[in-house]
């Protein structure tokens, strides 16, 4: 999915927490606060004219102190955006001067809307259209007392755009931050998986390695003790660079990725160091590397777990004597092809973990995977990986 700039900008700021903040106490009484203080040039116009006109001056207090209600507003929006319309309709119908009173109900009408309540804010605004002319007539008993009200309403209404401009700001706000929560949990997923990969196979080589070797230096402990501590040799060598690459998946934990002090990933340059331990086990390996460019790391990590895999799968299931590893490229892939003259692949094609993480990783770059039985017998691994993502990291 492609971020405009400003998008980008937004979605860096939810990122920092900037709209999960929470908001200080002070925040509640801010609404209450303008509300009040606009509304004193019209208690003080309505205080001056008391003595002619009384009534005026307990709407105008009564439309002051419902700037209070406002402290609801964020619990209950609907009931006090009808509460507040109510309080403040008679002095916008009747009081003298600027209609200071429409100030607490404008408050709630953004309120409402912004939170939900859109229901109540428009019949609320209805209300006032309608019954607020009449009760400025029927008070007034002038024909032009009907246009306050009306011209309160239409303002009033355009209020309701601004509420709804903020609550759909609002909403992307809210989208950006799920986009963000699925993206970490995505980039948690993969990177769960890759440690998963990365554990399976240095483990299961290590101790395929380690069983196989004992099991020969048992056999010969007698009869070749020379033989046997080459074994025992194998066995320490092994589980030495098992402990180092285990250690370096941990240490990248433990430091999160920064900076960690890990030993090198394996590259193609300790394929042959992998074909000597198999070979010392007795088994017949022939390696052929034909590659006339360097992979880049991934690859290069890519294709030391496969052949890796591949000689784990054949050591412990195969019952092969001999195994062709082949390196080469052509114009657009690398190609890494490792075949035995074992048994072949299970009947119920269930091809394990092992052969489904080959697969992965050669798919992650971009390339494929195939493990076939051949009909003379053994199996031959095939991974395909583009030349294209060389500059991958």
């Amino acid at each position: 999915m492609a971020w405009s700039a400003d998008e980008q900008a937004r979605l860096a700021r939810a990122e920092r927490g900037w709209t999960n903040r929470p908001r200080p106490p002070a925040a509640r009484w801010f609404p209450v606060v303008v509300a009040a203080l606009i509304q004193v040039p019209g208690l003080v116009i309505a205080i001056h004219d008391a003595r002619r006109d009384a009534l005026s001056l307990a709407f105008v207090l009564v439309a002051f102190a419902s700037s209070f209600v406002l402290l609801a507003a964020r619990k209950h929006p609907g009931v006090v955006v009808a509460v507040i319309g109510a309080l403040c309709a008679p002095a916008i119908a009747v009081s003298a001067g600027p209609p200071f009173a429409a100030v607490p109900l404008a408050f709630a009408v953004v309120s409402a809307v912004v939170r939900g309540a859109r229901v109540w804010a428009w019949w609320t605004l209805a209300g006032l259209a309608v019954l607020g002319p009449l009760a400025a007539y029927l008070l007034s008993v002038q024909p032009t007392a009907i246009i306050r009200p009306l011209i309160v309403a239409l303002i009033l209404l355009l209020l309701v755009g601004v509420g709804e401009a903020i609550r759909n700001r609002r909403e992307r706000y809210r989208e950006l931050s799920r986009t963000i929560a699925a993206r970490r949990e995505s980039a948690a997923e993969a990177e769960r998986l890759r440690i998963a990969r990365e554990l399976h196979d240095v483990l299961a080589h290590s101790l395929s390695q380690i069983s196989v070797q004992a099991g020969v230096g048992l056999h010969l402990f007698d009869s070749r003790p020379d033989k046997a501590r080459e074994s025992l040799e194998a066995i320490r060598a092994t589980s030495g660079q098992a402990l180092e690459e285990v250690r370096g998946v941990l240490g990248f934990l433990r430091s999160e990725g920064d900076g960690a002090a890990r030993a090198p990933e394996p590259d193609i340059d300790r394929i042959p160091v992998l074909v000597e331990t198999y070979r010392r086990a007795g088994l017949e390996v022939r390696y052929e590397n034909t590659l006339t460019t360097v992979p880049a790391p991934a690859i290069q990590l890519a294709v030391y777990r496969i052949v890796q895999e591949s000689l784990t799968n054949i050591g412990r299931h195969a019952q092969a004597t001999h195994v062709w590893i082949a390196l080469g490229q052509d114009d657009r892939e690398y190609v890494v092809s490792v075949i035995d003259d074992g048994r072949g692949l299970p009947d119920d094609d269930d091809l394990g973990g092992g052969m489904l993480g080959m697969r992965e990783r050669a798919e992650l770059l971009g390339g494929r995977f195939e493990a076939v039985s051949e009909e003379a017998g053994g199996v031959t691994v095939t991974a395909r990986i583009p030349i294209r993502t060389a500059g991958a990291a």
